[in-house]
């Protein structure tokens, strides 16, 4: 019991990390990366591989934030809120640190067969990059179904995290009701015709929840009765 508040403070940094990955992941989505239709169902393989020729760490770098740093720092977070979840609702405090964690291992793996599509893309460019294009096609497929395209386990965490917060009354109820709609957006990202508004929904309000839950979780903030 003693160990809690220090968890939840560090557990409240790790939640501005996730948002932190986000605004990144996004700056590079609409700027550097746009060209290439990074995000759509338009990319194009071959365009792809060719920056990855000539910009290599572009891409290592922007995998390792979106996806490695947010996965280690949302392990954090996710035993974080299960410790304060605990107190109140420590049956589905259970429920959220199980799907929280398996959120987490998928994200992370996602990062890495990423990392190593870029690796593996950059090695094949220089012979054949014909092969480089598909290669890289195949393993970017795997990433998106692991998590890059679809927010089905995050949105299931989220959702459970703050239905459990606001039974419990251990989330501010505004920031339950954020987590609410970002959940809903995160499940409705596995209909296709909903896809790209769905993972909108998700993505700004996945940034604006972890900066909320982070300041809730501070020292000397307590949930809203």
């Amino acid at each position: 019991m003693t160990r809690s508040p220090d968890l939840e403070r560090i557990g409240g940094l790790a939640a501005l990390v996730c948002a932190a990955t986000y605004m990144v992941g996004f700056a590079l989505l609409v700027t550097v990366l746009a060209p290439l239709g990074y995000g759509s169902i338009d990319i194009d393989p071959s365009s792809v591989v060719a920056f990855i020729d000539e910009h290599p760490g572009v891409l290592i770098a922007w995998n390792t934030t979106i996806y490695v740093v947010n996965a280690l720092a949302l392990a954090v977070l996710v035993a974080a809120m299960s410790r304060r979840l605990t107190r109140a609702t420590p049956g589905w405090a259970q429920v959220t640190r199980g799907l929280g964690l398996i959120w987490a291992a998928l994200v992370l793996g996602a990062g890495m067969i990423a990392n190593v599509a870029v690796e593996r893309a950059a090695h094949v460019y220089a012979t054949d990059p014909g092969a480089a294009a598909d290669l890289w096609a195949i393993l970017h497929s795997v990433e998106l179904g692991l998590g890059g395209g679809n927010e089905i386990a995050g949105g299931a965490w989220i959702l459970c995290v703050s239905l459990a917060g606001l039974a419990g009354r251990s989330l501010p109820r505004s920031v339950g009701a954020l987590g609410l709609v970002t959940g809903l957006g995160g499940l409705a990202t596995v209909v296709p015709a909903l896809g790209d508004a769905a993972g909108a929904v998700f993505g700004l309000g996945a940034i604006a929840w972890f900066i909320a839950v982070g300041l809730s979780l501070a020292p000397g903030r307590h949930a809203a009765a």
